[in-house]
């Protein structure tokens, strides 16, 4: 029996669903603000980055952080967080050619590969970049997806865990000291942070916003020995306080648009869109193609939240000024919510469960101040 989740308490939510005036994001999104216009504070964000910022004094700003660390010898000088995927190609594109560094690409491996991921990492590899690809335990990294989708309703956290620790140690064992991410996505999509950040505060951040509050250690109740983890821990430094390598967001410096990320990448790194045509879930097709779990990813969102993938595409794009309010809405609720049948399959036996366990997971984790059931079918008390 799977217990049921108070998804309310778990993410401090409002009881009461309400929609951004301005995009299509609701106050269900997890720290997420609204204003007293109803404009939610990603909203707000993305309008100081049109009106208040000087964006040729924040490349000068840029310039002066990458000199700071420039190699002499021609050694690597900025690790890039990097699957081959639009932004962070864009990123590691625009340091080396640009900007004059010379980048290490550092990649957390999916939990399942699909082609076109693959092919668009090898892709940006032969484009002229070197590259570490960190691959997990297999059994580990299957367990611990099994326990975060019950306990968590995210299959994708051990990723995370990689994907944010795995950088962190390249860059300590090369003794490269700076790091170069995309963007603030506390800034950016809606956190607690109302402005984009020039540096990352992993010790503040690390576990409280991209672990959900739970770390690798965790799942160490679960029989997981703890020397089964190690590879998901952020280094000591980051425990101790002591300096690490400096984190710091190319969005701070850089006006962060999707879309334009997208052309850089498709015309220098050979990235390649979705040859599906769209990603389940959405309308968009060059966002986060890499993992066949991806799409779970997104509907377990759309389930405890109420708002799921194309929510997310969409109100990014109407921030961005390429889409109106009323077209984002009609692609929303044309999309939003669609289950990811494609790899379904591959889910349920990656994770070693059966259809009614999984759904029995899925029901878990609805919220009764989000959803009801009319006529023996789940549907959204509030849509947009």
């Amino acid at each position: 029996m799977i217990e049921k989740k108070d998804i309310v308490a778990t993410y401090n939510l409002p009881r009461e669903v309400k929609f951004c005036s301005r995009c299509v994001v609701s106050n269900q999104r997890p720290r997420i603000t609204f204003d007293q216009e109803n404009v939610c504070s990603a909203c707000r964000y993305s309008e100081r980055k049109s009106r208040d910022i000087d964006w040729r004094k924040r490349e000068e700003e840029l310039l002066r952080v990458l000199d700071r660390f420039r190699s002499k010898d021609g050694s690597h000088d900025v690790i890039v967080p990097c699957s081959g995927g639009k932004d962070s190609s864009f990123v590691a594109y625009q340091l080396k050619y640009k900007y004059d560094m010379n980048p290490l690409t550092v990649t957390w491996s999916p939990h399942i590969y699909t082609d076109i991921g693959r092919q668009n990492l090898r892709n940006f590899i032969d484009s002229g970049f070197d590259n570490i690809l960190g691959t997990a335990n297999g059994k580990i990294h299957r367990l611990l997806t099994k326990l975060a989708f019950i306990h968590l309703g995210d299959p994708f956290q051990p990723f995370i865990y990689g994907q944010k620790a795995f950088p962190l140690r390249i860059a300590t064992t090369f003794n490269i000291p700076l790091i170069m991410y995309g963007e603030d996505g506390e800034a950016e999509y809606g956190g607690e942070v109302k402005d984009g950040r020039q540096m990352h505060n992993f010790d503040e951040d690390l576990y409280k916003h991209y672990f959900s509050g739970i770390g690798p250690e965790y799942w160490l109740k679960y029989g997981i020995e703890k020397k089964e983890i190690s590879v998901y821990l952020p280094p000591q430094y980051i425990e101790m306080k002591k300096a690490g390598p400096e984190c710091h967001f190319m969005g701070y410096y850089k006006k962060w648009t999707p879309q334009e990320n997208y052309y850089c990448a498709a015309e220098h790194t050979g990235f390649m869109a979705n040859p599906d045509g769209r990603s389940e879930g959405t309308y968009s097709k060059y966002a986060s193609l890499d993992d066949k779990i991806d799409g779970f990813h997104y509907y377990l969102m759309f389930i405890k939240f109420g708002i799921g993938r194309a929510t997310s595409d969409a109100a990014h794009e109407i921030r961005d000024g390429h889409l109106t309010r009323g077209e984002g809405v009609q692609l929303v609720r044309k999309y939003d919510g669609e289950f990811p049948k494609k790899y379904f399959k591959d889910f349920l036996d990656y994770c070693g469960i059966t259809e009614q366990e999984f759904w029995d997971v899925i029901d878990s984790w609805r919220s009764p101040h989000v959803w009801e059931k009319a006529g023996g079918e789940w549907k959204l008390k509030f849509r947009i």
